[in-house]
């Protein structure tokens, strides 16, 4: 039996600015670097095998301060654009609450947490699906497939789409699926890519 360890990166600058990020390169805040440092604590006793992150700087800068503190530096790193978060288009830069006011409260939250509805120039979470389920099929599932501890840190929505095909989520029940910055979710795995009972 392998651990599959999912992390939302760290809280970044525009998390606490409430912003939409998507694929806008931002850096962790400082409690984003803390969560991070958090993290690694949390999993300093867990044994990971391989890493996965995104192209994105606070993805990779939470793996980095996560590895570090769990004291694991010298584990392998792939990274991927396959993980990045979903692409918020139009959206992306805006302050959340403006934008709410801007087109109403109830079209920004089926921008954020639907599954289908892609925001104006942007991606859906079936969309960012498209691009993180095969990539987490052939690669995560893979390394899992050969008894490998994987440890995956990226975005609230590539994390959220893994997660909806982990627990064979609904489009509907996707909706209520949140994820904290920092928090390790840890899952144990079949050698069949499918979750231990």
């Amino acid at each position: 039996m392998s651990r599959l360890i999912i992390v939302r990166h760290g809280q970044s600058i525009w998390n606490l600015e409430n912003r939409f990020t998507g694929w806008v390169d931002v850096p962790l805040s400082e409690k984003g670097r803390q969560e991070a440092s958090d993290a690694g604590r949390v999993l300093y006793s867990h044994q990971i095998d391989i890493a996965y992150t995104s192209m994105l700087t606070r993805a990779q800068s939470t793996l980095e301060r996560l590895l570090d503190s769990a004291d694991k530096d010298d584990i392998p790193v792939i990274k991927d654009a396959a993980l990045n978060e979903r692409h918020y288009g139009s959206l992306q830069g805006l302050n959340k609450a403006d934008a709410a006011k801007e087109f109403g409260e109830e079209q920004v939250r089926i921008w954020r947490r639907s599954y289908d509805v892609p925001p104006p120039d942007g991606e859906s979470l079936e969309m960012t699906a498209k691009r993180t389920i095969p990539f987490f099929e052939r690669c995560i599932l893979g390394d899992i497939a050969l008894g490998k501890n994987v440890l995956v840190v990226a975005h609230g929505n590539s994390n959220r789409s893994i997660i909806m095909k982990l627990k064979k989520l609904t489009p509907a029940e996707v909706m209520s699926l949140e994820l904290d910055t920092g928090i390790p979710y840890i899952f144990e795995m079949n050698k069949d890519g499918t979750l231990a009972k």
